[in-house]
């Protein structure tokens, strides 16, 4: 049915705005209980000794949990309420969120020991099984919006509109590594003035006393002891609040207000949600049987190896390769996203004015612009200005964005909007199954190439950056043909 009246179109625009609005604002929270251990791990690093492979084990399977879990959840999603399901799942991440903040104390009720190996051991299990509970639940955050948001806008203004909904990552991520960055860098226990803390931060991070460079990273790290905590427990509590404002400002689809749904967007019987047997029919046709979402998903893995590999490791990796302090890597990755939004919107304009809806197009143009940028990173001096390191990462992060944002708006135009959640979840499983790659792959690659070559693990790591990135570009060819929306036109009228 169109929107055919002044009072209807006024409310239906006044409906959309809020939903892409106040969904914009729940997803960027979720990011803030979700990208936050990134932050912790310096830290915990220097206390507890935890090497990068462990991290990047944990790394691993919490982004499998995390691909699975948007699978799952978008099978749900495409049929279950969104605003009710969203809300509960941001509740319970920040109640897990609490939980890791006290995760040295769940160690020591469980072991009776506050330091040593079997300790470390068994706080690195609890991380691991408390960060899978949170990604199981992270899941319930962007299924929901699929659904939400091709209710709510048309195909032809999709890109553009969702383009402008998708910055919602890179705020969330962007405002998460300030305010991490600050913790870190601000808050904790100064023991600096302690000789025993210092020597022990020393040991755990592998730093012999006489590298002068190597023992300032060891001396910011005492005057901190403890900050980590506070990178869990603050996002929390903002993540209580955001939950609240969704249940408050979300509603489901127009019908839910009384509203017509956008016109041009049937899908035949399908639109009786009641009907299992057609809904499956729906999910055959337009998702796992569609060559197209396949060559998204694919393609979604090669974006999300570049993306993770900065925003997972970025602050650790700017710290010991290039020197920064906490809060300026921080600030770093903050600048990343930054531009990121830049980059998304420049994408979803470009793809509705030149491309008509192509979003897989402009996805090309993008990948090469991030692997050349990420080229001329690698080329960097080591003592190259701070203000030159941001502009060049943040190029990077322009042109990786986009592809980030287009793929789920592809994916949703070719599903059409009754299965838009179970398509971007599967080639969100895709996507997070890089965490092969970026987390314990990293990590391992990392800490094995510094053993026999130090200081050149991170080199590696930018090489194959720059790789995916290139791959994914040729991936995105394949489709270049492919039509804008997977939506069926209806049949003439007979005379």
């Amino acid at each position: 049915m169109a929107v055919n009246t002044k009072a209807t179109s006024r409310s239906f625009q006044y409906w959309q705005t809020k939903t892409i609005v106040a969904s914009m604002i729940g997803y960027a929270v979720f990011y803030f209980v979700r990208k936050n251990f990134s932050f912790a791990i310096p830290g915990l690093s220097a206390e507890f000794g935890i090497t990068k492979t462990s991290f990047g084990i944990i790394m691993t399977i919490i982004g499998l949990v995390y691909g699975a879990s948007r699978f799952l959840n978008g099978f749900m999603a495409d049929r279950l309420n969104a605003r009710f399901y969203m809300a509960t799942g941001l509740f319970l991440c920040s109640v897990a969120n609490f939980a890791f903040g006290f995760g040295t104390d769940i160690s020591w009720l469980i072991t009776g020991q506050k330091s040593g190996p079997e300790f470390t051991n068994m706080l690195v299990m609890v991380f691991g099984i408390l960060l899978i509970i949170n990604n199981l639940f992270q899941g319930t955050g962007f299924p929901p919006c699929a659904r939400l948001l091709t209710h709510w806008i048309p195909p032809k203004e999709l890109a553009t509109k969702m383009s402008i909904w998708n910055t919602s990552h890179s705020i969330g991520a962007s405002l998460t590594a300030i305010m991490c960055g600050y913790i870190m860098g601000n808050m904790g226990k100064d023991m600096s003035g302690n000789p025993a803390m210092v020597a022990k931060i020393a040991a755990n991070l592998g730093i012999d006393p006489s590298n002068a460079e190597g023992m300032r990273h060891v001396m910011e790290s005492a005057a901190h002891v403890g900050a980590w905590r506070w990178c869990f427990w603050i996002p929390a509590a903002i993540a209580l609040c955001g939950s609240i404002f969704l249940l408050i400002n979300l509603r489901d689809t127009p019908k839910s207000v009384g509203l017509p749904e956008i016109e041009g967007t049937d899908t035949k019987k399908s639109e009786s949600e009641s009907d299992v047997a057609e809904h499956r029919r729906l999910l055959r046709d337009k998702v796992f049987g569609n060559k197209l979402i396949w060559i998204l998903g694919i393609a979604n893995l090669f974006v999300y190896i570049v993306r993770f590999s900065i925003l997972d490791w970025g602050p650790t990796f700017l710290k010991e390769a290039r020197g920064l302090s906490l809060v300026n890597a921080g600030w770093t990755v903050a600048i990343f996203e930054i531009f990121g939004i830049m980059g998304m919107l420049a994408a979803g304009w470009f793809t509705d004015k030149y491309m008509k809806g192509l979003a897989h197009r402009t996805c090309v143009f993008c990948m090469l612009g991030a692997a050349a940028f990420m080229t001329i990173f690698y080329f960097l001096p080591a003592h190259t200005p701070f203000g030159i390191i941001i502009v060049v990462l943040a190029m990077a992060g322009f042109f990786i964005y986009g592809p980030q944002a287009l793929i789920g708006i592809s994916a949703a135009n070719q599903a059409t909007k009754n299965a838009a959640a179970t398509a971007n979840g599967l080639t969100g499983i895709f996507g997070y199954s890089s965490v092969l790659i970026t987390g314990v792959g990293v990590g391992a690659l990392v800490d094995s190439i510094n053993r026999i070559h130090p200081g050149h693990g991170w080199n590696t790591v930018f090489l194959l950056m720059i790789a995916a990135a290139i791959v994914g570009s040729a991936i995105f060819m394949l489709m270049w043909e492919a039509p804008r929306d997977g939506y069926e036109k209806q049949p003439a009228a007979k005379k």
